[in-house]
């Protein structure tokens, strides 16, 4: 059963994406800044995996928080995920219906708020976030959450995060979460993290002159402004 204070921010996360633009033409992929930026984080992913030694990951059981509309969680596949062991939540039912027509029978995906759905403790290797808990503005709520996740990974396994450390000014449907907080959240994990993702505003000014400028300027770890992190579950 739900609090008043889930379904408070629930409902307050819904109203933060029904203000969003609806098929915003800058994470496009046809947009070459979304493309260089997906494509950085897909290398980083799987080297993190090789680094791990999860190189069979066809094997691993994984369980996206935020599903959305089932892009990650098809990139997952792509990368050589069984279908059978994909799962996703996602709050959403516009896009856990989109999520639904595209993705494998399967793929076992749910409805609802993920902090009172019931989730077998210690049943996934992975549990993966990218960018829900930068939309997540109460503390409580993403305490809750991450307890949730971290409960339903296995031991040996861990959380993959992917998210923004800094606030954006021009948005305040959204906060940064900085490293000092993921630890917070993770207080028993072994935090392993890298910066990624040349900031989206200045990719897309750079690549309106050449793409190349993405790689160029993305040397600079300064610029970057995510961080794809593994938290180790001993």
């Amino acid at each position: 059963m739900s609090t008043p204070e889930d379904s408070a921010e629930a409902q307050a996360v819904r109203e933060r994406y029904a203000r969003r633009v609806p098929q915003d033409p800058r994470y496009s992929l046809l947009n070459p800044a979304a493309l260089l930026a997906l494509q950085e984080r897909q290398r980083a992913m799987l080297s993190l995996f090789k680094r791990l030694g999860r190189t069979d990951l066809g094997a691993l059981r994984l369980l996206e928080v935020g599903s959305g509309s089932g892009s990650n969680l098809v990139e997952f596949l792509l990368m050589g995920f069984a279908p059978q062991h994909l799962a996703g939540i996602e709050l959403l039912p516009e896009r856990h219906a989109q999520a639904r027509e595209r993705l494998p029978e399967a793929v076992d995906l749910r409805l609802g708020d993920a902090t009172v759905l019931d989730i077998p403790a210690k049943s996934v290797d992975i549990v993966f976030q990218a960018t829900v808990f930068s939309s997540l503005l109460d503390d409580a709520f993403q305490q809750r959450l991450a307890k949730r996740m971290w409960a339903a990974v296995k031991p040996g396994g861990g959380v993959l995060w992917y998210d923004f450390t800094v606030d954006n000014p021009r948005n305040r449907d959204v906060r940064g979460v900085p490293l000092a907080r993921v630890r917070a959240l993770f207080p028993q994990g072994r935090l392993l993290a890298r910066r990624v993702t040349l900031a989206p505003p200045l990719a897309r000014a750079a690549v309106r002159l050449h793409p190349a400028l993405y790689t160029l300027l993305n040397n600079l770890p300064a610029l970057r402004t995510h961080v794809l992190g593994w938290i180790a579950k001993d």
